[in-house]
C-alpha cells in the first residue's frame, strides 16, 4: 500500500491541534439534545455549525439535510481520481441530555481540559469523534501533497441518533442517490482499551415488543374464582419462564433460523482480549456471569442472538395483600440479533409462540416497536483489512477485533446502500457515554486524527487492486 510518511502526517496533526481543539470547544458548547424539544433550536445550530466548518475544511458540497426531526448535514469531496472508491462517514452530532445535578463534576455544557482530557457532553459521544475527520483530511491532504482526497469523500452525520434514529432509515432510502459509496466508516464506537486499540467488525441487531394479557373483565376474588380461571399475571410469568431452554439458549421455535455461527477463527481472536471477567461483573454491578451454554461471556454479548425480559407486572402492586385474580397482565420482551436473522421472521416467530402457548381464555395484544438489522463485516475484508493498517500506523500496535452488543442504525446504511460498513472509533470504556462527567482522552482523539489520515490512501489501493470476498471489485 502507498506510504503517507507518518512524520508528515503528524508534524501537521500537532501543529494544527490548537486550533482543531478550539473548535471543537466551540461545538461542544451546543447543547444539540434531541430528545428535548426545547433544544431543538439548539440541535439545528449544532447541524449549521458543522456544516460551516466542513465548508472551512474544504468540502465543495455541504449541505444541511431536512427531516421531519432534526436536520442532519452531508458532505462530499470528489477525489478527481478515475476508479477512485467512494466511503461514506456517519456520525451524529446530536448528544444525550446533561444537568450538573446529574452527578457532572463541572457544566456539562462549558468544556474543561484535564490531565490530558476533555471533559464537556458529546466529548467522545459523538461530537470528538466526528470532529477528527475533519483534522484527518487535511493531514492526509497535507502529507501526500493532493489537492482532493484520495477516496471520493463523503460524510452523514444525522441529528437524531441520541432519540432512536426515527427519520435516519426514511432520509437514506431518499437521500440513496446522493449517499451511494462503496462502504461507509462508522465513527460512533469505540475500542477496548487505552493500551489495546481494536476495530469493531459488527454490530447486533434489536426487536423489542410489548405483549399485553387480559383474562377476566375486571379483577375478580382469588377465593371464589381462583385456581378456575386463567390468571393473566401467572400466564405472563409462564410466558417469561418458557423463554429459554435449561442451556438458557431461546426456545422460541424458529428463532435460530440463518444463524450465522462463529467461525473457530473469531473465537480465537475474541478469546486473545485481555477480558477480565471480575472487572467486567463490577461495571455490570452484578455478582456472576450467566447465559447460554457452550459460549464465552464475550461471544454471548458480541456474537449471540439473546432475549430478555424487560418488564413484567400485573395486578395489585400496593401495600399490604388484595386477593384477587387480575384482570390483566404486561410484558416487555427484547431481542437482540445476530448476522443472518431477519427481523421480520423474528417478530413473526414470537408471535407465533406467544398466540401458541397462551391458554384459551387469555387474550392478547403484542406491539413490536420496529427493528434494528444486525450488520457484520467479514474479517477478511479489504476495506477492513485497511482500516486495521491505518489504525496499527497510528497507534504503532497491533489492532485486535470486537463487535458490539448493542444495536446502531449502521444497519440501515448497510441494507439500504448495500456495502459493508466498517466500524472507526478512538473511545474507550471510561469515557463514559451517556453518564455524567463524559470525556475524551486527548491523545486517543489525535490518534483518530492519525488514522484518518492514513485511512485514504490505502483505501483508495484496497478499491483499485482487491477482491471482495465471494467475487467483485471492492471498488
Amino acid at each position: 500500500m502507498s506510504e503517507t510518511p507518518d512524520s508528515a502526517v503528524r508534524a501537521f496533526i500537532e501543529g494544527h491541534r490548537a486550533a482543531f481543539l478550539d473548535d471543537l470547544v466551540e461545538w461542544l458548547r451546543i447543547p444539540s439534545v434531541s430528545a428535548d424539544p426545547g433544544r431543538a433550536g439548539d440541535v439545528r445550530r449544532s447541524a449549521e455549525w458543522l456544516a460551516a466548518k466542513l465548508g472551512e475544511t474544504g468540502f465543495p458540497t455541504v449541505e444541511v439535510w431536512e427531516t421531519d426531526g432534526a436536520p442532519a448535514v452531508f458532505a462530499e469531496w470528489p477525489s478527481g481520481d478515475e476508479g477512485a472508491p467512494t466511503v461514506l462517514v456517519y456520525g451524529h452530532h446530536d448528544v444525550q441530555p446533561a444537568a450538573r445535578e446529574d452527578g457532572w463534576h463541572t457544566e456539562p455544557f462549558e468544556p474543561v481540559f484535564k490531565d490530558g482530557k476533555l471533559y464537556a457532553r458529546g466529548a467522545a459521544d459523538d461530537k470528538g469523534q466526528v470532529f477528527f475527520h475533519t483534522l484527518g483530511v487535511r493531514a492526509h491532504l497535507a502529507a501526500t501533497g493532493r489537492t482532493a482526497p484520495a477516496v471520493n469523500l463523503k460524510l452523514l452525520i444525522e441529528g437524531e441518533e441520541e432519540s432512536g434514529s426515527e427519520h435516519f432509515a426514511g432520509l437514506v432510502r431518499a437521500r440513496a442517490d446522493r449517499l451511494a459509496c462503496d462502504t461507509v466508516i462508522v465513527s460512533d464506537t469505540g475500542m477496548w482499551s487505552e493500551d489495546t486499540p481494536t476495530v469493531c467488525t459488527g454490530m447486533r441487531g434489536l426487536a423489542d415488543c410489548q405483549i399485553d394479557l387480559y383474562g377476566p373483565d375486571q379483577d375478580i376474588h382469588s377465593g371464589s374464582f381462583g385456581g378456575a380461571v386463567p390468571n393473566p399475571a401467572m400466564e405472563a410469568a409462564r410466558l417469561a419462564a418458557a423463554l429459554h431452554d435449561e442451556d438458557l439458549r431461546v426456545a422460541i421455535p424458529g428463532f435460530y433460523d440463518g444463524v450465522v455461527e462463529l467461525t473457530d477463527r473469531e473465537r480465537e481472536l475474541f478469546a486473545e482480549l485481555p477480558f477480565d471477567e471480575k472487572h467486567w461483573l463490577r461495571a455490570a454491578h452484578s455478582y456472576a456471569s450467566r447465559g447460554e451454554a457452550g459460549y464465552s461471556t464475550l461471544e454471548r454479548i458480541w456474537a449471540r442472538p439473546t432475549a430478555e425480559v424487560n418488564g413484567i407486572g400485573g395486578g395489585y402492586q400496593g401495600p399490604g395483600g388484595k386477593t384477587i385474580v387480575p384482570s390483566t397482565a404486561q410484558l416487555k420482551l427484547s431481542f437482540r440479533l445476530v448476522a443472518g436473522q431477519d427481523t421480520g421472521r423474528v417478530q413473526q416467530a414470537v408471535r407465533q409462540w406467544v398466540a401458541d402457548t397462551l391458554p384459551d381464555g387469555i387474550r392478547h395484544e403484542l406491539t413490536f416497536w420496529g427493528a434494528t438489522r444486525p450488520c457484520l463485516t467479514p474479517l477478511d475484508h479489504p476495506y477492513l483489512k485497511s482500516v486495521v493498517r491505518a489504525m496499527e500506523r497510528a497507534f504503532g500496535k497491533k489492532v485486535r477485533f470486537t463487535r458490539e452488543g448493542g444495536s446502531g442504525p449502521a444497519a440501515d446504511l448497510q441494507d439500504v446502500l448495500g456495502v459493508p460498513v466498517l466500524f472507526l472509533g478512538i473511545s474507550v470504556p471510561s469515557d463514559g457515554w451517556h453518564a455524567p462527567n463524559e470525556k475524551v482522552e486527548l491523545d486517543l482523539l489525535m490518534k483518530g486524527v492519525e488514522t484518518a489520515a492514513h485511512l485514504w490512501s490505502d483505501l483508495a489501493e484496497a478499491g483499485a487492486s482487491a477482491t471482495v470476498p465471494g467475487g467483485g471489485s471492492a471498488g
